[in-house]
This record gives C-alpha cells, sequence and structure tokens, in this order.
C-alpha cells in the first residue's frame, strides 16, 4: 500500500499538472495546493520540498510566488515519486534494487521459494508501475471509472 503522504504528494502533483495545462498557468501557494487538493496544509510544505528538491517542481519567492511544475507530466515517473516518498517498493528487502539486503533468516537465496513466488509478482508489479507517469493520473477517469464499474 502507498502510504497517506504518497496520497498527498500525488494530489499535490495533479493540481499542480492541472493548473500547467492551463493557458496561462500561474505558481500555486501551498495554501492553495492545499485547498484544490484536499489535503492538509501542515504536511504539504515538507512533501513539496522533498518534489522540488528532486526537480519535478520548482518554487518562487515574493508576491506572486507559490509552487509550479516544470517537468511534463509525461517525465514525472510514478516509481520513482514512490521510491522517493515512500522508500523501496519491494516486497522483501532481497528483491529491492535500490535498498537490497539479504533476509536475515535466509540460508540461499537461490533456492528460497518464498522469494521466487514474490519475485515473480514484483517483476508483473515493476512492468506496470515503472511504465506509468503522471500523465497517466491524468488521464485515468475513463478507465479507473471501467475498473471501479463507475
Amino acid at each position: 500500500m502507498i502510504t497517506q503522504k504518497m496520497k498527498y504528494a500525488l494530489k499535490a502533483l495533479l493540481v499542480l499538472a492541472d493548473e500547467a495545462a492551463e493557458g496561462r498557468p500561474e505558481a500555486l501557494t501551498i495554501e492553495e495546493i492545499a485547498r484544490r487538493s484536499g489535503t492538509p496544509k501542515r504536511f504539504l510544505e515538507h512533501i513539496l520540498l522533498e518534489i522540488r528538491n528532486a526537480g519535478v517542481i520548482a518554487s518562487t519567492r515574493g508576491r506572486s510566488g507559490g509552487y509550479s511544475l516544470i517537468k511534463k507530466p509525461s517525465e514525472v515517473s510514478l516509481s520513482e515519486l514512490l521510491r522517493m516518498i515512500d522508500g523501496p517498493i519491494a516486497p522483501l528487502p532481497c528483491l529491492s534494487r535500490r535498498a537490497y539486503q539479504r533476509c536475515e533468516d535466509c540460508s540461499d537465496e537461490a533456492t528460497c521459494r518464498i522469494r521466487r513466488v514474490f519475485a515473480d509478482v514484483f517483476w508483473s508489479y515493476l512492468l506496470i508501475i515503472e511504465s506509468l507517469t503522471l500523465e497517466d493520473m491524468l488521464r485515468s477517469d475513463a478507465t479507473t471509472a471501467q475498473v471501479m464499474g463507475a
């Protein structure tokens, strides 16, 4: 499951992406992002700082300052955001690409049946999650309606 922090990050990015798609986009204050996304303002400051440090958004100071999306939505990888906000996404530490650790109770990774089964599941998940971008979330309404039966 993704954390609440990740959900807040995605909601904020969707607001910034919607604003970027406008004819004359403006930088949005934390207050405005919080209002539009339904996200508590007190959590957004830290989250937006992390996303800014990753080069996805920019912040400007001053009277007309705020946050704006500087990458195209098609260039914002959901898997990279997940790793940045939530940490490793692998179900087992021995399957992680970036935070690999041998499982303490494992005597032989090559024959570990738990690792083998979860590796197959995780591989399928990776194929999907690593192909998704913020742009996919912007166009997901029709697909979501089909999946959820709405």
